[in-house]
C-alpha cells in the first residue's frame, strides 16, 4: 500500500495515508476502508512515524488522511503532525473527520495553530440514500448544515440505487455552496453494495468538463490521489 503521495494539480499538496485506531461509527455499508484500522497503538505509530519522515513541505500544504477520522489517530501521532508541521513549516493542514465530529473541529485547529481545510464524506444530499443505504450515520436537514462546519464535501457516484437526479441535485450543491468537493466514483470491494457501470458513463460523459473546474477533485480510482 502508498501511504506518500504529491498532488500537483488544482489543490497542490502532500498526501499522508496513515493507520488509525477504530472508526467511531465504522457502519458504513460501503466502506472496506476500516480494515485498515487497528488496536496496535505501537504498530499504528511506528508506520505513521516512517511514513510523516517522507514530508518535505514542497508546497507547505499537507493532507492527512486515514481510514477513519482525525480524531482516530494516536496522540503520539497527533504530536509527530505537529512537529512536521513546524519542522517543514506547513502552513495549511487538510483533514476528514465523520459528521458526528462536527462540534469538535476547533480542538484540531487549536492543536496545530495553523489553518485547517476540513472534509467530511456526505456521500450523497439524498437524505434517505445516504442513511438507510449507505449507513453513513450523518444527520442533517439540508447542505447548509454541512457548509456551517465543513470546507469540503466528499461525495460518491455511480452506486446501485442512485439515480441521475439525485446525483444532479449533488453536483448542483457542491458547485453552488462549496469551497471545493471531493467526487469518488464508486470501485466494487468486498461490501455489499454495488457500482452502477451505466451511471458510472453517463456521470462521466455530461460531468467531463468539472476536470477542468479547479475547486472539483474527480476520483475515478481510488487510489487517484496517489495514496491506497
Amino acid at each position: 500500500m502508498e501511504r506518500y503521495s504529491i498532488i500537483k494539480e488544482k489543490f497542490p499538496r502532500e498526501i499522508v495515508l496513515l493507520k488509525a485506531k477504530p472508526c467511531s461509527w465504522g457502519k458504513c455499508t460501503f466502506c472496506d476502508y476500516i480494515l485498515d484500522n487497528s488496536t496496535d497503538e505501537e504498530e499504528i505509530n511506528a508506520l505513521n512515524d516512517e511514513v510523516l519522515k517522507r514530508v518535505t513541505g514542497i508546497y507547505k500544504r499537507l493532507e492527512v488522511i486515514d481510514s477513519a477520522s482525525v480524531f482516530e489517530l494516536t496522540e503520539h501521532t497527533m504530536e509527530t503532525i505537529r512537529e512536521v508541521v513546524r519542522e517543514k513549516g506547513i502552513e495549511e493542514l487538510v483533514f476528514e473527520a465523520h459528521y458526528l465530529y462536527k462540534n469538535r473541529l476547533e480542538e484540531i485547529r487549536n492543536y496545530f495553530k495553523v489553518p485547517v481545510f476540513f472534509k467530511t464524506g456526505i456521500e450523497t444530499f439524498d437524505n434517505d440514500f445516504r442513511n438507510k443505504v449507505l449507513k453513513k450515520g450523518a444527520v442533517f436537514n439540508d447542505y447548509s448544515d454541512v457548509e456551517k462546519y465543513f470546507d469540503s464535501p466528499c461525495i460518491m457516484v455511480g452506486i446501485k440505487g442512485q439515480t441521475r437526479e439525485m446525483i444532479d441535485r449533488d453536483m448542483d450543491i457542491v458547485q453552488k455552496h462549496f469551497k471545493r468537493a471531493t467526487v469518488n466514483i464508486f470501485i466494487n470491494n468486498g461490501t455489499e453494495i454495488k457500482r452502477d457501470e451505466e451511471l458510472v458513463k453517463w456521470f462521466s460523459e455530461k460531468y467531463y468538463y468539472l476536470k477542468d473546474d479547479p475547486r472539483i477533485e474527480i476520483l475515478f480510482e481510488n487510489t487517484d490521489f496517489g495514496v491506497g
